[in-house]
């Protein structure tokens, strides 16, 4: 459980700073943050 998580963590983290460098800073920091909160890593919705 914790890998698929990790996995789902670092796709919102690229597709956050993919999503910055288009331009659209806030979604893009959106997704960043959506992202470590799901990763199992630090700090984490799931554990």
């Amino acid at each position: 459980m914790n890998f698929i998580l990790w996995i789902i963590a670092a796709i919102l983290v690229i597709a956050g700073i993919v999503t910055i460098v288009r331009g659209r800073i806030l979604w893009g920091i959106v997704l960043i943050v959506v992202g470590l909160l799901v990763g199992p890593g630090g700090v984490s919705l799931f554990t």
